[in-house]
């Protein structure tokens, strides 16, 4: 796969950054009340910072922070290291399991969209660390990083999203992001912006 192999080139990348940015200002305005009484209730349910910053990887290898609000204990991973959250994960905060179940602890990534980092809809973008183990295992991974990485995507809506430790699961989560950048368009976008909704309002994510 090569730029020219995805319809997301010239003007369409134009297209698609103008509509990232007058959508997520619109959900920002929309959901600013929510994220600040979000913000209230992680700062009184537990002790530490409102949000987590985490290094993700996203076009073209870039590195950018990602921001999401902290629904883990302080100091998740001293003990760990780099992992992914698992369901039931018993370092959630009592707040972060539900801001986790609701996908809203992601409400913050709306920023990241409109600086430029991430796009509304693409590939979900990896830590780096992950990403070097993914290279060596799944052939042509780095493929995904051909597209800005999405606050959600074509993967996800369908079933496909969080931790997938399985190798067949990530292969079928690979498959679904080449698709969906072989086959970009705007009207896909906006198809998997509103089934991103009803997926969250009526199917419980972990």
């Amino acid at each position: 796969i090569n730029l020219t192999e995805s319809p997301l080139y010239g003007w369409n990348t134009l297209l698609k950054r103008a509509s990232d940015i007058f959508l997520s200002g619109i959900a920002i305005l929309i959901t600013l009340p929510i994220m600040l009484l979000i913000a209230i209730v992680v700062k009184l349910g537990s002790r530490g910072p409102l949000l987590y910053k985490q290094e993700r990887m996203g076009l073209d290898r870039d590195v950018f922070i990602m921001y999401k609000f902290r629904s883990m204990k302080i100091g998740a991973e001293n003990q760990t290291g780099p992992v992914w959250a698992k369901k039931d994960d018993d370092r959630r905060t009592s707040v972060g399991s539900f801001l986790r179940s609701t996908s809203l602890d992601e409400l913050p990534q709306l920023f990241n969209v409109l600086m430029g980092q991430m796009s509304l809809v693409g590939p979900r973008p990896e830590r780096p660390i992950f990403v070097e183990q993914f290279k060596k295992s799944i052939p042509f991974y780095m493929h995904r990083l051909k597209m800005k990485a999405g606050l959600t995507g074509w993967a996800q809506v369908h079933g496909l999203r969080g931790p997938t430790q399985n190798k067949e699961l990530m292969d079928k989560r690979f498959r679904h992001d080449l698709y969906y950048i072989k086959n970009w368009s705007l009207v896909l976008d906006f198809y998997i912006m509103v089934r991103t909704f009803f997926v969250i309002l009526f199917q419980k994510v972990d």
